[in-house]
């Protein structure tokens, strides 16, 4: 890519971004009116309509009903798919809206719709317009919330979601490029109050960008740090897996899912860690294990066995997280399913 941040993007430049996906045989575009997402479309279309056989285009509109203008932007968005020769979808959220963490609800919510339009059309991938400038937003966000490596990687091109491939083609692009684009193409598009509103935490990082970036913490650099965490924490990955094995190895025919605790002593703290939190998300039943609290049941278990080094298969220590029960002998760390709760009351 050009690193002209203010250039438009040429018809070239567009080939290559889509290219990973043109044996798709359908894409669900997620487009809201935004400048991103308006760019998204009129670049996908314009690739679409330089090939002879390519992917069915289906643009998808999720109108939340939290702003009195939704329903006329997804309108707007309708009559320039159409003129671009693209399927278009409205989807609604329907329902009550929670009080708070509305944010979430709304992503989680879109995301869900679109998923249920891509399986009623034959269609694997979603395609997001998230840009360079989110990715940065991705990775302040994380920071301020003391993510650990994974989530300093922030945003991946594709990611597996709900049984969909979610796909960003303009991850590595920047924002002003994109509006180059609409406003070179002479294409409107809307603007959404809410990526103003600082009572909204995004907002107020964003709001903190151009004192940032004359530190030298732009958008270009944190996006590039993100890109570097991602490319440890595959290699990281790999590690985990290897380790993984070698304790199923050393582990063979135990009754339970665990590790041999003289094993797993053996590794890395960052592997460990690694491997605990995989083994509480296998068999747990509420949702993924925060890190935090990985990494505190990881420091009970290397102080209790490292005290305890002789004591056979009594029980050293017991823990339950996220609905998985950790068992601790100087033999092995059994993770298995917590017991029911009891109900009290």
């Amino acid at each position: 890519m050009i690193e002209d941040d203010a250039s438009p993007i040429s018809a070239t430049e567009a080939k290559l971004l889509f290219a990973d996906w043109k044996a798709a045989h359908a894409l669900v575009l997620g487009v809201s009116g935004g400048p991103d997402s308006t760019a998204l479309m009129w670049l996908a279309a314009r690739w679409r309509r330089a090939m002879t056989r390519g992917p069915d285009l289906i643009a998808v509109t999720v109108d939340h009903g939290l702003r009195p203008g939704s329903a006329r932007e997804a309108r707007d968005v309708k009559h320039l798919a159409t003129s671009l020769g693209m399927r278009h979808r409205t989807v609604r959220w329907s329902g009550a809206k929670p009080k708070s963490g509305l944010p979430a609800a709304a992503r989680d919510a879109r995301y869900r719709l679109l998923a249920k339009t891509a399986r009623a059309n034959g269609a694997l991938h979603v395609f997001t317009a998230h840009t360079r400038d989110d990715q940065a937003e991705t990775v302040l966000m994380r920071i301020s919330r003391g993510s650990g490596i994974t989530g300093l990687s922030a945003m991946a091109r594709e990611t597996m979601r709900d049984g969909f491939i979610l796909a960003r083609p303009l991850l590595h692009v920047s924002k002003s490029r994109l509006i180059a684009t609409l406003e070179k193409a002479g294409i409107a598009y809307a603007e959404d109050p809410t990526n103003r509103d600082v009572s909204f935490t995004r907002p107020r990082l964003r709001a903190l960008m151009p004192a940032l970036a004359e530190e030298g913490c732009d958008v270009r650099n944190l996006a590039r740090l993100a890109s570097r965490l991602a490319r440890a924490n595959t290699a990281l990955e790999l590690l985990a897996d290897g380790a993984e094995r070698y304790l199923a190895l050393q582990d063979r025919g135990a009754p339970r899912p665990g590790f041999q605790t003289k094993a797993f002593a053996a590794l890395s703290e960052e592997i460990k860690v690694r491997l605990l939190l995989r083994a509480i998300d296998r068999v747990g039943c509420e949702g993924p294990a925060e890190l935090g609290k990985v990494e505190t049941l990881l420091g009970a278990l290397d102080r209790v066995a490292a005290d305890n080094g002789g004591h056979g298969r009594r029980i050293l220590l017991r823990r339950t997280l996220a609905g998985a029960l950790v068992t601790l002998t100087s033999e092995r760390i059994s993770v298995e399913p917590a017991p029911p709760r009891r109900r009290t009351g």
